[in-house]
């Protein structure tokens, strides 16, 4: 199977944790040189110094935050015309506070929006004149599984990532002519900072405790524990490879069973 991405660059967005920075490790671990973007400094060149270099790839950091499109915009489409062009994009961003709907202020959804559709778009924007010009794109979303299904408890995620995910499908529709796939991985419950947040809120608005919550997910699940992050990454890595060509427009669950639809 060609999965090797020694030759290729790689833009990974909120790599500093979890599910980004697995997907860093992985993608440099497969020859590509990555660029890691986040808000926290640190721990972001932490992350960049101990990624694989043993196809001679040199990485690189870029702070930025989705939550300020302009700015974002100005950071990326600087760092794309000193170090591109980039054939690998894998947008990933924190996921919205929880919470029901009908509570949800119309400037929570302004600012979810903001975060990750338009953040998205603009790193999108970037780099594919570059993969037009290679012959060769490959933009993955990490969205939710809640583009299938949506998940009690999380009303503007659910909203903001039905809508990033058919931007997705429609630019796939838009790009796949030039070598360019856009597509989407959803990942169900994950072992991250994000998920330790949903359990540990629901176990106070319960009163329940950690243990009992953590049972009660992983009963739903039929694999029968939570995904690693790296597993994750295993995914988008495959998306991202020679290897996956032919797969465009696609949403990709990666839940161990858990959502309840085709």
């Amino acid at each position: 199977m060609k999965t090797d991405l020694t030759g290729k660059t790689a833009i990974v967005c909120g790599a500093s944790k979890g599910i980004g920075r697995a997907t860093a490790y992985e993608l440099a671990s497969l020859g590509a040189a990555v660029t890691v973007i986040a808000r926290d400094e640190m721990t972001l060149e932490a992350v960049r110094v101990t990624l694989d270099t043993k196809a001679g790839q040199v990485h690189h950091a870029v702070v930025a935050d989705f939550s300020d499109p302009v700015k974002l915009k100005d950071r990326i489409t600087a760092h794309v015309n000193a170090h591109g062009p980039f054939h690998i994009l894998v947008n990933n961003s924190g996921g919205p506070p929880a919470g029901p709907v009908h509570a949800a202020a119309p400037d929570d959804f302004i600012r979810v929006f903001n975060q990750h559709l338009i953040g998205n778009h603009v790193m999108a924007q970037a780099v594919l004149p570059g993969m037009k010009a290679a012959g060769y794109g490959r933009i993955i979303n990490v969205i939710s599984t809640s583009v299938k299904l949506p998940i009690k408890g999380l009303g503007v995620s659910n909203t903001i990532r039905g809508a990033v995910a058919n931007w997705a499908k429609t630019l796939a529709g838009e790009v796949g002519e030039f070598g360019v796939t856009v597509n989407n991985v959803l990942p169900g419950a994950t072992d991250t900072d994000r998920l330790a947040e949903i359990i540990t809120g629901k176990s106070k608005k319960l009163g329940q405790s950690i243990e009992d919550v953590v049972a009660e997910e992983v009963a739903t699940i039929p694999a029968g524990r939570f995904a690693k992050p790296e597993e994750l990454a295993q995914a988008i890595a495959f998306l991202a490879s020679p290897a996956a060509a032919y797969i465009n427009g696609i949403n990709l669950p990666v839940d161990g069973g858990r959502t309840g639809c085709l």
